[in-house]
């Protein structure tokens, strides 16, 4: 029988925002896991369902993501403003420096910027879809989507799907078209914001010192990726001293989202441990 664990949800306003989470409790070690761009929560429901009964799982949406707010100009979230959103969730939420953050593409960029300012407060990085730098796949995606009438959704999304989710169930393709169709006006600005932004971007290493890391990561690349070149994930992984290269065959860059199997590799990462001593209830 699996074990059961506890559902919470709470609310954390920090400054200008307003930040949503989730815990789901089953008193195992702690998970933090660091959404994508313009993903929500809803992206991890495949993890959770593998982990929450073994490992304290917890969930948040940065600002312009789900349910998450910014409740004042200017639109765009900073780098260092999203590492103290990360910093405060971790104080909200309990999660202890024995954690193992976990981060999909842009949610590895901050958590490698958190781990080389709070050098302490973790003890692993497990990190997919993420390098560097844009490749000129991402680079041209992102012009694409510039250059879309902010009125024509549908295309939007089109540009995403034929870009880098091609590996995506034909479900989770249509998840995504909805979400662009229903996007407010505040969500869809900050898209274009952080599209901009990662364009004059040149290398992380320019923004961060990851020589600073000290927790042992883990770079997790999917084989059919087309905006994270391989050669770059090896790059990264050379810039931080405790770090390594696993890659998943068949998976693209969405690999959290493309169905359950993407999970196996995790199991070499985080073993699912003993449940817990007690008893605990599913609300």
């Amino acid at each position: 029988m699996r074990p059961a664990y506890t559902t919470i949800k709470g609310i954390i306003e920090t400054g200008r925002f307003v930040v949503p989470y989730r815990i789901y409790e089953s008193g195992g070690p702690h998970i933090l896991c660091l959404n994508g761009v313009q993903q929500s929560m809803a992206m991890w429901s495949d993890f959770v369902f593998r982990y929450a009964p073994y490992y304290r799982v917890a969930l948040f949406d940065f600002p312009g993501q789900g349910k998450g707010k910014i409740l004042s100009d200017p639109m765009f979230v900073s780098l260092d403003e999203q590492v103290d959103i990360l910093n405060e969730v971790i104080k909200a939420t309990g999660t202890n420096n024995e954690a193992t953050i976990i981060g999909a593409s842009w949610g590895g960029i901050v958590a490698v910027a958190f781990a080389a300012r709070y050098q302490d407060a973790l003890k692993k990085l497990c990190l997919a879809g993420m390098g560097t730098k844009a490749n000129e796949k991402m680079m041209e995606t992102i012009k694409k989507g510039c250059a879309t009438n902010p009125n024509d959704r549908q295309k939007m999304a089109d540009v995403l799907i034929e870009s880098f989710g091609q590996e995506l169930p034909e479900k989770i393709k249509k998840k995504i078209i909805n979400q662009f169709h229903t996007m407010k006006e505040d969500q869809l600005q900050a898209f274009y914001e952080q599209g901009s932004y990662v364009m004059s971007t040149q290398r992380i290493g320019n923004l961060i010192n990851l020589s600073n890391i000290k927790a042992k990561t883990i770079l997790i690349h999917g084989e059919k990726d087309t905006i994270i070149d391989l050669d770059d994930v090896h790059f990264l992984a050379s810039q931080i001293p405790d770090c390594e290269v696993k890659i998943i065959k068949g998976a693209g860059h969405f690999m959290h989202l493309e169905g359950e199997d993407s999970f196996d590799v995790y199991q070499e990462i985080i073993p699912i441990p003993p449940p817990p001593a007690g008893i605990f209830t599913n609300n």
